[in-house]
């Protein structure tokens, strides 16, 4: 019996890698300081994108040479997830031989790319005595070991809406004066204020954020009286100010979070050392009376599926 090839019928091969030539390569360090991107190839029936970063710079201030894999805008759908397992090379060209990293990662709507792979340094990369670097170019790649495509039914669902302005009605300031203000040892809560149709109350307590309980501090919160629809949030940015009564070098925080029945309570665990707090020159207790302003703005709503 004759083999496929004599009969004129040959398989097709399933693609698994993509190589990437980059010639001019000394250019191209002399001129990228960031990443470079290679066109868009198909593997497994998706399309994909090499990134490099060619002096990738570390906390320890070695240069590398990093690799990252992006999955195209085009292959990337909210109701599935792509998981990937592959390994990075680079090339020696002349010791015909790759530097290589095996990676596995879950690409998502939400996370494309993978994380940042330093394969090299890049002072090696460039060494005489390598051949990764050969008249001038340079070879680099991917290959695919596993690919599967999860449809994800079993997903939740969230729509945000975020309104482009605020209104007077979904905004507003309430202050809270403490009179006789002592450091409390158990939750502290304001009287409720309403804003934007909520009921909202503050609450301030201590805190102990290190491990061995040196460092105490003062915690700060906003918290919903009210109690929401199932499924639905709304999304508040918050202000906290407290008052420097002496100098006016108020303690600020601001910051955005989502309310829903599940999430009732937003603020600092580490607003402010007790020992700040209680220095008589800062001005935030004065004669005992301690000051405290919110800043309420509702600038969203949100439903879950």
């Amino acid at each position: 019996m004759g083999n496929s090839a004599s009969n004129g019928c040959l398989m097709k091969v399933e693609k698994k890698k993509f190589r990437w030539r980059i010639d001019g390569f000394s250019s191209l360090l002399d001129k990228c300081a960031d990443h470079v991107q290679s066109s868009v190839f198909e593997i497994k029936g998706l399309h994909w994108i090499l990134n490099l970063s060619p002096k990738y710079k570390r906390s320890d201030g070695e240069e590398y040479v990093c690799l990252t894999l992006q999955l195209s805008r085009s292959s990337l759908r909210y109701d599935t997830v792509v998981q990937a397992v592959f390994k990075f090379f680079v090339y020696d060209q002349i010791y015909r031989k790759h530097a290589e990293q095996q990676v596995v990662h879950h690409f998502e709507t939400f996370s494309p790319l993978s994380e940042d792979i330093c394969m090299i340094p890049l002072k090696k990369l460039k060494s005489s005595s390598s051949g990764f670097i050969f008249d001038d170019s340079c070879i680099f790649g991917v290959e695919f070991i596993k690919v599967i495509t999860v449809k994800t039914t079993d997903t939740i669902s969230e729509n945000l809406y975020v309104q482009q302005s605020n209104t007077f009605d979904d905004h507003g300031v309430y202050t809270w004066i403490i009179e006789d203000f002592t450091t409390p040892h158990t939750p502290c809560n304001s009287p409720t204020f309403v804003i934007g149709g909520y009921k909202w109350y503050l609450s301030i307590r201590t805190s102990n954020m290190d491990v061995d309980g040196s460092t105490n501090f003062l915690s700060l919160f906003l918290h919903l009286s009210d109690m929401l629809p199932k499924n639905h949030g709304i999304l508040v940015e918050v202000s906290f100010s407290l008052k420097d009564q002496a100098n006016g070098n108020h303690r600020k925080f601001k910051g955005r979070c989502e309310f829903s029945r599940k999430a009732k309570g937003c603020g600092r665990g580490s607003f402010i050392l007790l020992d700040d707090l209680k220095d008589t020159s800062k001005g935030y207790i004065v004669k005992g009376k301690c000051c405290i302003e919110a800043e309420v703005s509702i600038i969203g709503v949100s439903t879950m599926a």
